[in-house]
């Protein structure tokens, strides 16, 4: 039974929702799912914007067919080569002889090497082509790095429709609600579409500014995403988070602490910081275990909030396996322009927290690291109290 939306007079979501898989390219916790959005526009001549994932095939195909409803395919538009999008592609041309597939030379490149057939029923075109499907005519962008070398979005010049590729999408299953404002995105979407940029985008921040600015001179009045809802207004929230995001800026001040404890005296000591924190005021203070809290969460936490403290225990005279993965995460997508605090411990031979300094200063760029380092000897003592107290005064006044 197909299953879609109308998106607007002429353009129809043929996507899938995806609640089995329970990790996105196999690393990544979707506990709410996934969506795989396609686009069928109804013109003088019909398109496919994109395809789906194998996982949900059989309700893509459906989809197509219903709003196809007996007419040909005549366009089939690649916007981005990734399996999850890209999959469908064979089963869409096996069905539909006619069809001609519409991207850019590396996308081309990478369907033959993912096993695509398309030779003879394919269309190259490259950035600032225009084609025309009737009343509707689309222009090409490229999207390089975006997060894919080939990635590219189409802009509907004639409604104002960017079909935006993995920009802007979000985790999370859609479950019949397609557009921004049939949500509250703010209280239950805000987290994951965050997730998804800093997991997924977050190492691109500069080929998400130089789209960015490309968007700034095209009249966008609707962004239909290859996951998640549509955004048909308030389209300046998304783009702000997109701008804040892409530029390694804090959303919000506040106090993402970060620790690694073995017999939870390392956790104590980060717990009684957290209390101090609040009781100066400083009540925007977020705790997490790096030992069983996922990597994404952390990562899109860090892009979330200005301040990071590491509170870790030192281990094999290093630091802690799970925190220094963290902290080898934080170098792979990037991040920059945070202030850090470290409270170190050690049984005999403290070294995590000059390991930790060592690595914010040599290995990412733009980390404040303050100079008040609390350091413990197995638990915390009310020895350390002062050093901790000066620790609270430093983060709260360089939030000034």
């Amino acid at each position: 039974m197909h299953c879609v939306r109308k998106v607007t007079e002429d353009l129809y979501w043929v996507g899938a929702n995806d609640h089995r898989l329970t990790l996105f390219e196999n690393i990544h916790p979707i506990p709410r799912g996934v969506s795989y959005n396609a686009y069928v526009l109804l013109d003088e001549k019909t398109v496919l914007f994109d395809t789906a994932d194998w996982s949900v095939c059989r309700q893509f195909l459906e989809n197509v067919e219903a709003v196809l409803s007996g007419r040909p395919l005549n366009y089939l538009v690649i916007n981005h080569v990734e399996p999850d999008h890209a999959a469908s592609i064979t089963e869409i041309l096996l069905r539909h002889p006619e069809t001609i597939v519409i991207s850019n030379e590396k996308a081309f490149m990478l369907m033959r090497q993912f096993g695509f057939s398309i030779d003879g029923r394919y269309e190259e075109v490259k950035e600032g082509d225009i084609k025309s499907f009737g009343k509707h005519t689309v222009t090409f962008v490229a999207a390089p790095m975006v997060h894919w070398p080939e990635a590219m979005v189409t802009f509907d010049t004639t409604n104002g429709v960017l079909f935006s590729a993995d920009a802007f999408g979000t985790f999370g299953a859609i479950d019949g609600k397609l557009f921004n404002d049939e949500v509250n995105f703010d209280r239950n979407w805000i987290d994951d579409a965050r997730r998804y940029y800093t997991n997924i985008v977050g190492k691109y921040g500069p080929h998400v500014q130089y789209l960015l600015k490309k968007a700034a001179g095209i009249d966008i009045k609707m962004i239909c995403p290859l996951h998640g809802l549509v955004w048909r207004n308030n389209l300046g929230y998304f783009m702000d988070k997109y701008i804040k995001w892409s530029s390694y800026e804090p959303e919000e001040k506040g106090v993402l602490l970060v620790y690694a404890s073995m017999y939870g005296n390392t956790e104590s000591a980060a717990s009684l910081l957290a209390t101090k924190l609040v009781e100066k005021g400083m009540t925007n203070v977020y705790m997490y275990d790096v030992s069983n809290t996922d990597i994404s969460y952390l990562i899109s936490e860090t892009f979330r909030l200005s301040h990071i403290v590491f509170a870790s225990v030192t281990y094999n005279l290093g630091i802690y396996p799970k925190m220094h993965n963290y902290l080898m995460d934080m170098k792979a997508l990037n991040i920059q322009n945070r202030t850090a605090a470290i409270i170190e411990n050690g049984s005999w031979a403290c070294t995590a927290g000059s390991l930790i300094r060592n690595f914010l200063n040599d290995e990412l760029k733009g980390i404040t690291v303050l100079d008040d380092t609390v350091t413990l000897n197995s638990s915390m003592t009310s020895a350390q109290e002062p050093s901790m107290d000066d620790m609270v005064t430093s983060i709260i006044d360089s939030m000034k």
